[in-house]
């Protein structure tokens, strides 16, 4: 738990600093990093399924795929799902003569899934990032708010499982997470979610209220633990416990990173109507 902690602090730490001393672009560069290191180990974790993924390839687009919100202004036809289709077309010729027959349907599928579960939904965390709006630094405040309601989700839930959970979620997947702590998580992500509103209100959209902000955390955090749900069944399927062993006390960046996959295009729809 001392690891976890500590991590956790440090880890806080370097993205509250780098919003402050670099604002967006240096978020944006952070944003690309967690996405790489990401798909990186579930690329790591396929090979452990016995498959062959087109990994090298793949990451390099995988990159582009997430800052491509912030090149497609300048450069139009470099759009994520353009480069999903341009992925399809490569990988679907170099299966032909690079993979074995048996294993040719699995490197194409876990390939361009890893495209698609990773970079694809995490380019939306840079499309937050974008965002403008009648106050500076919008976007930042959009994503700060984001990544503080799904990860506090994570800390309400360990907490409160530990102290109350009694009733397991999902024994099979992931055996630890009980009812309880996901309650826990929700109303800690409710209550993060109205205090950054609050605290910071002067650069979020009037019509952000703490109230309004509580309650969009709740189906957000909801995601956040789907999220993690979704991991566990991968790593079960890789016989692996944590995705890697690069964060003390909590495992790899995907076990970092992995419920802000779904939360991410959720809360841009939902930036995006405020």
């Amino acid at each position: 738990m001392a690891k976890r902690i500590f991590s956790t602090v440090l880890l806080w730490a370097i993205v509250l600093g780098t919003i402050y001393f670099f604002t967006t672009p240096g978020a944006i560069v952070l944003a690309a990093l967690v996405s790489a290191f990401t798909q990186r180990e579930f690329y790591q974790m396929v090979v452990r399924m016995g498959h062959a993924p087109f990994s090298r390839f793949g990451l390099l687009l995988g990159a582009v795929i997430t800052v491509a919100p912030l090149l497609s202004p300048r450069y139009p036809l470099v759009t994520p799902e353009n480069l999903l289709a341009l992925a399809a077309v490569i990988f679907a010729i170099r299966i032909v003569g690079e993979r074995n027959s048996e294993n040719r349907v699995e490197s194409l599928g876990w390939t361009l899934f890893g495209l698609i579960y990773v970079p694809f939904m995490l380019q939306f965390l840079v499309r937050i990032l974008l965002i403008e709006g009648p106050h500076g630094h919008t976007g930042l405040a959009f994503a700060l708010w984001l990544i503080a309601v799904s990860k506090f989700c994570d800390v309400g839930a360990l907490l409160t499982g530990m102290a109350l959970g009694k009733h397991k979620m999902a024994p099979v997947i992931s055996p630890k997470k009980t009812w309880e702590g996901a309650i826990g998580g929700l109303l800690t992500s409710a209550a993060v979610g109205a205090v950054v509103v609050y605290g910071f209100a002067s650069y979020f959209p009037s019509a952000l209220s703490p109230l309004l902000a509580a309650a969009i955390a709740l189906p957000v955090a909801g995601l956040g633990i789907v999220s993690d749900l979704v991991e566990s069944v991968i790593k079960r399927r890789a016989n692996t416990k944590d995705s890697g062993a690069s964060i003390p006390g909590i495992g790899g960046m995907f076990d970092l990173s992995d419920s802000l996959i779904l939360t991410a295009p959720a809360g841009y729809l939902i930036f995006s109507l405020l």
